[in-house]
């Protein structure tokens, strides 16, 4: 029976894996090569990247590739994307090329404040509790002034306090909702920073307040944070061009058009078609914020809630046919930094920073929607026409040959082979075979 262990974090990495290594995978004799052949050979960036988390015992590698030719807003630029699933850098860089031919992507930011919340409790009376936020509101922007300076040397800072009743939803429940510019920064310190200094002023300044009575002096503060919903942080992507551009396998344009509008309609209409076209929107977004060092975690939640705003969980995307002309467009809210955090510590994040030119907050927002749009539109193309099978595995083949432990010289066979033939995990084995006979 295993027992649990204490002082984890105070043994030395070795030491941690060793401990794993004779605890949970005794039957496993590579598991400590594996892990430590994963570390880098450069002692100062692998400590580095030990210190990004805790409890480090090793480095999870992922692909690191490029989509060229984005043509956005009349600029070119080649797209770094981390991410390990097959087919998404090709499906994005072809879709690139085939917009880059039709006047490219249009972009634009809608909005950039960003949210935080201090929740709290009062049982009193609803007016008096007014009242009083009113008379300390500039006692609690005063109380940040320290924390806010240099953001609002950038241009950013506090926009709005607000008191929210909230009792509603829950019995004595109320926010301060905070509105916030951060600028090229994602924020999330600043923010939290000042809303913990929110929360600790206002209460003070309740118990001194001589409208309230004992009882109404003791707010109880119940958190402060920030939220990763902001759909007052939008950016709008969209393509377009004449229908009469969009023949395609054997479709005229308008055929084309029209079964591309059905499908994004469907995903408008079916929540369960909705998630799995949103991910493979999220395939092209996860990759470019993964790649520049900012939260995917925080996007993921906060756009996946923008689907459901209007109570049903849909599609992001959205497509039709006015006066000849086909539109396809997205708007969806995002949160990004190019500098703190990340950004400015790992090596690769600066690395596709400088790749993307070294783009602003907001035109890295720009970007990385433009992305998920192509993908989304490669994803929807294949849908409707051959199939997202055809192209996904002919990509996967490397997979397939690497888990078959084929030779170099297999590989080259095989790939010639499935150049002309559709590829499934069987027919790769029936051929291997084939060739090991």
């Amino acid at each position: 029976m295993i027992e649990p262990i204490s002082g984890f974090s105070k043994l030395s990495k070795q030491e941690k894996i060793e401990w794993l290594s004779s605890t949970y995978l005794s039957g496993n004799t590579k598991a400590k090569e594996i892990l430590t052949q994963y570390w880098n050979s450069n002692s100062s960036l692998q400590q580095l990247h030990e210190e990004f988390t805790e409890n480090t015992l090793t480095n999870y590698y992922l692909p690191f590739g490029l989509a060229p030719n984005f043509l956005i807003n009349d600029r070119l630029y080649a797209v770094p994307m981390a991410i390990e699933e097959s087919s998404v850098i090709a499906a994005a860089s072809k879709a690139a090329k085939f917009w880059g031919r039709r006047g490219g992507f249009k972009a634009e930011v809608l909005g950039t404040q960003k949210i935080g919340q201090v929740h709290f409790m009062y049982s009193g009376d609803r007016e008096k509790l007014q009242a009083f936020f009113s008379k300390a509101k500039p006692r609690l922007l005063e109380a940040v002034a320290p924390l806010t300076k240099n953001m609002e040397k950038r241009g950013g800072g506090v926009v709005n306090v607000e008191l929210r009743d909230k009792t509603d939803l829950l019995g004595d429940y109320y926010q301060l909702h905070c509105t916030f510019e951060t600028k090229d920064s994602m924020g999330a310190n600043f923010i939290n920073s000042c809303l913990e200094r929110f929360a600790e002023t206002f209460r003070a300044e309740a118990k001194n307040h001589e409208a309230f009575d004992a009882s109404e002096k003791e707010i109880e503060i119940v958190m402060s944070i920030l939220s990763n919903y902001v759909p007052d942080c939008i950016v709008r992507a969209e393509v377009s061009c004449p229908v009469s551009e969009l023949a395609d396998h054997g479709l005229t344009g308008e055929d084309f058009a029209a079964k591309f509008v059905r499908a994004l309609k469907i995903a408008e209409a079916e929540p369960y078609r909705a998630v799995t076209h949103n991910k493979g929107i999220m395939n092209g977004i996860d990759a470019v914020v993964l790649a520049t060092g900012n939260d995917f975690r925080a996007v993921e939640a906060g756009i996946h809630a923008y689907a459901s705003k209007e109570g049903k969980y849909s599609s992001l995307s959205h497509a039709d046919v006015r006066d000849g002309k086909f539109r396809f467009w997205m708007e969806i809210p995002l949160a990004l930094g190019t500098v703190g955090g990340l950004t400015g510590l790992h090596p690769l994040s600066r690395i596709a920073l400088e790749i993307l030119q070294n783009p602003s907050a907001e035109d890295l927002m720009k970007i990385v929607a433009v992305t998920g749009l192509a993908q989304n539109f490669a994803a929807v193309k294949s849908l409707t026409t051959t199939g997202i099978q055809q192209g996904h595995m002919k990509m996967h083949l490397m997979n397939i040959l690497n888990q078959l432990k084929a030779t170099p010289r297999e590989k080259e066979v095989l790939v010639a082979h499935f150049k002309s033939h559709n590829v499934s995990h069987s027919a790769v084995e029936e051929q291997i075979e084939k060739l090991r006979q």
